[in-house]
């Protein structure tokens, strides 16, 4: 008998492992620098390999998922997170880091590639929207338990290395929940068949929500990843607003499944386009206190992009089956890994623009910053034209069915 709870139960312990290896990582990533004597260009490359091991292994597990099945996925998973853990610990080389952290990203991506198909095989309609959403909930607050557990850590004179065997804890956890336990089949025939899976991915619609999931993808995590520096210096506190924005993403995740149900997917999706066009706006544009708003309408605008993308994709287009779901979710990765050196260029240029005109130190940082956040508002500008298009194609087909 397959047991739903304990398997979503499992699901999220996962999804937290994956948190917390992104936002403790990031926290002692100064502490690792300082000790192994590495450059910030090595750095870099190491947390490179985060990004790359994830849509890797979402690209092979959901290609894989109904013939070797998520069972073993995640034994592999379990398998990639615990070496990885433990290499990070005892490597103490900067190629030892490379691959322990390489693994630890390919442990991420299985645990995507495994739980999202299960989740939607387990579940129906609008329990399943409820249950993705709760799911990728355990992101952003797996985010905020790491970023409060690092700090304190660090506060408290812990070691980089006692915070890395923070990351286990969850692993255990999910492995014991998922032991013995068998998973749910496909609902359907064609979403087990790899032909039906890549016909339908051939089709109009999921080459269309590719696009956008590229947009999704960079309109979260670009400014997530550059606002911190940027609002440094305008009065805000970075960490703070970290806090905020993954607190609220969480909190609104949680509610999901009530706001599917009330405007479908693609409502949704339009909504939070504008509430993420404004939210980046006001980072472009406030200081201080205004910046906490603008995180308000920022977290409300992102908080349902991943997991209403993948959810749309396992209601709309369930043909594509668990490949689909994990190609989603890889095309939204490598946007990310792909855009984040293109904001970087606008970052430089917008440096020297405002350098010219005679700015200097905090002042020039703040200008050139809020700047780029300018042009990032150009992503969730192009989502709502491209959900706005989406809301009327699917209600032309719900009308014509």
């Amino acid at each position: 008998m397959i047991n739903k709870s304990r398997l979503f139960y499992g699901s999220c312990f996962a999804l937290i492992t994956t948190a917390l290896s992104f936002s403790i990582r990031a926290g002692i990533l100064p502490q690792l620098g300082e000790e192994l004597g590495l450059s910030a260009e090595q750095l870099g490359y190491i947390n490179s390999m985060w990004f790359l091991g994830f849509p890797i292994s979402m690209v092979i597990g959901g290609l894989v998922y109904h013939t070797v099945g998520g069972k073993r996925i995640m034994q592999f998973a379990f398998l990639a997170h615990a070496i990885g853990i433990l290499m990070t610990i005892y490597s103490g080389s900067y190629v030892g880091l490379l691959i322990s952290t390489l693994l630890i990203g390919i442990g991420n991506g299985c645990t995507e590639a495994a739980c999202n198909p299960m989740i939607a095989d387990a579940f129906e309609g609008n329990t399943m929207s409820k249950m993705l959403n709760r799911f990728h909930m355990w992101f952003p607050g797996g985010i905020v338990i790491g970023s409060l557990v690092s700090k304190f850590m660090t506060d408290a004179g812990f070691g980089w290395e006692a915070q890395i065997w923070v990351i286990i804890l969850p692993t255990l956890v999910y492995a014991y929940l998922f032991y013995g336990q068998d998973w749910p089949v496909a609902k359907t025939k064609e979403e087990a068949s790899l032909s039906m899976n890549l016909k339908a991915m051939f089709s109009p619609l999921f080459i269309f929500m590719m696009i956008c999931m590229a947009l999704t993808a960079i309109s979260e995590f670009g400014p997530q990843q550059w606002v911190g520096l940027i609002l440094a210096k305008s009065g805000a506190q970075p960490m703070l607003i970290l806090a905020l924005v993954t607190g609220l993403m969480a909190v609104c995740r949680y509610f999901g499944g009530e706001v599917v149900h009330k405007f479908d997917q693609t409502g949704v999706l339009l909504g939070s386009a504008v509430l993420a066009a404004i939210g980046i706006f006001l980072f472009s544009t406030q200081t201080g206190a205004m910046a906490y708003v603008a995180a308000i309408f920022f977290a409300f605008g992102v908080a349902y992009f991943w997991p209403n993308m993948i959810g749309f994709i396992a209601d709309k287009i369930p043909a594509s089956g668990a490949l689909g779901m994990s190609i989603i979710g890889a095309v939204g990765m490598f946007s990310t890994s792909i855009f984040q050196p293109i904001i970087g260029r606008w970052i430089d240029s917008d440096k020297a623009a405002a350098a010219a005109t005679g700015l200097t130190g905090d002042e020039l940082e703040l200008v050139a910053g809020q700047a780029t956040l300018g042009t990032m508002v150009l992503f969730p500008g192009i989502l709502i034209v491209l959900f706005t298009i989406l809301f009327f194609w699917v209600k032309k087909g719900k009308a014509n069915a």
